[in-house]
């Protein structure tokens, strides 16, 4: 049985964006199979983060400016949580200087790793998943905090008794309900915007090829569309669905074009998604995301695993996190130039 705990929610603006309104998405970060492995054996602090004083990862839209000091959330791989006080680190980097800081550390979720988050604008919140280490797949949770003061709302147990998950990534709906993934189970469950565990959306068609090797990382990236369905990526098979949260009812979408390592996912606009990976895509739709097609690659910087994407006044920011060797060990933030197809 899913447990949560609660606070008073922020007093933020409860009203949803209007429907079928479009709004680009927030910043994600999520890690697929080599780098969903090395942060979970490292494990997560969550960071703020500025380049040379404009800030390229962050949403367009309302709450642009997220903590009101010009910096903006991501997740960071390190040595581990950290139990209070602030990390401050700047490095020259051409003619942009580059500064992180920690501004969050929960010690209730010490140990864990936080694997995914998401910006809830119109509630001025922050949603992070946390998760266990490796090789444990016992503890998945998610959790908000009020972006003004940053004071936990709630944190909420996804996993029951003797369940073996792997919470990785989370998407907000107009009403602010929560959707998190399972990357270990194939599900994905539905949390209410305080915090209570409303549904779980379990189906076959999440299953497409048998084999661990083919659903080592299962359902990994997702986002809300504003016609009201969710777009997920199972990371190791390669495929992308299309659900419906209300009913649950899953539809693979036909994509013409390989999506295999696909982890975060950003819409760009309502017919165009990208799927952060070890090489990132452009994906296209014309008819609502019953087909698709593979429009471009962009392969990051050597040695960098993308992690998520994110959009800024119509450009495509990538997050690699762990690098193998080479100088700086956190996130490398680029901006993509998708190749055609």
């Amino acid at each position: 049985m899913a447990r949560a705990s609660t606070a008073s929610t922020a007093a933020a603006a409860r009203e949803a964006h209007p429907q079928r309104r479009w709004h680009p998405q927030p910043p994600v970060c999520r890690c697929p199979s080599l780098a969903l492995a090395s942060s979970l054996l490292l494990g997560s602090s969550l960071v703020n983060r500025q380049l040379g004083g404009a800030w390229p990862h962050a949403p367009t839209g309302p709450c642009s400016d997220l903590t009101g000091d010009g910096f903006h959330p991501t997740i960071s791989v390190g040595p581990g949580s950290r139990g209070g006080g602030a990390l401050l680190r700047a490095e020259a980097k051409g003619k942009e200087k580059e500064e992180e800081r920690v501004v969050l550390a929960d010690p209730d979720v010490a140990g864990r790793v936080a694997l995914g988050l998401t910006v809830d604008a119109p509630r001025g919140r922050l949603l992070i998943v946390y998760a266990d280490r490796l090789p444990r797949f016992a503890y998945s949770a998610v959790a908000a905090y009020d972006l003004a003061s940053w004071r936990r709302l709630f944190l909420t147990r996804l996993d029951g008794p003797g369940d073996s998950t792997l919470a990785d990534d989370v998407a907000v709906d107009e009403e602010g309900n929560a959707y998190v993934t399972d990357a270990k189970g194939n599900k994905i469950w539905k949390v209410s915007p305080d915090g209570e565990p409303l549904s779980v959306i379990k189906n076959a068609t999440f299953f497409q090829r048998p084999g661990w090797i083919n659903n080592f990382v299962g359902l990994n990236g997702i986002v809300y569309h504003p016609n009201g369905y969710l777009l997920v990526i199972h990371t190791s098979g390669g495929d992308l669905f299309k659900v419906c949260p209300k009913t649950g009812s899953v539809h693979v979408v036909k994509v013409k074009g390989s999506l295999k390592t696909g982890d975060g996912l950003a819409l760009l606009s309502p017919t165009r998604l990208v799927a952060a990976g070890l090489v990132s895509r452009l994906v296209e739709s014309d008819d609502d995301w019953e087909t698709a097609v593979v429009t471009g690659r962009y392969v990051g910087p050597a040695h960098r695993i993308g992690s998520s994407a994110t959009v800024k006044d119509g450009d495509v920011y990538i997050n690699h996190i762990i690098g193998f060797g080479l100088g700086k060990k956190t996130h490398v933030i680029s901006k993509a130039a998708f190749a055609p197809l």
